[in-house]
């Protein structure tokens, strides 16, 4: 495995806890919002896919794929999350 490899698949696994970490209390609004939620829910699943069959560079796409539509929705208020705020 090429030190290219290695490194997708560390990025990929730093990103997908964060991605799962993230869905954890994001609700969605309206139809667009269930629309996201199950895109971003496709787009993870995926990335799991391709790397359980050895294809670092699609997984790798997969969960930036997925951080995408999660970012694209919050910004278009189709999805939200209520953060605690620590004083």
């Amino acid at each position: 495995m090429s030190e290219t490899e290695k490194r997708l698949i560390e990025e990929t696994n730093k990103w997908t806890v964060r991605m799962k970490k993230e869905l954890e209390g994001t609700e969605p609004y309206g139809t667009k919002g269930d629309e996201f939620l199950r895109n971003i829910r496709a787009y993870l699943k995926d990335s799991g896919h391709f790397l359980n069959n050895g294809d670092p560079v699609r997984s790798f796409e997969a969960i930036i794929w997925a951080w995408s539509w999660l970012e694209i929705g919050k910004d278009l208020e189709f999805l939200k999350k209520e953060y605690v705020r620590i004083k």
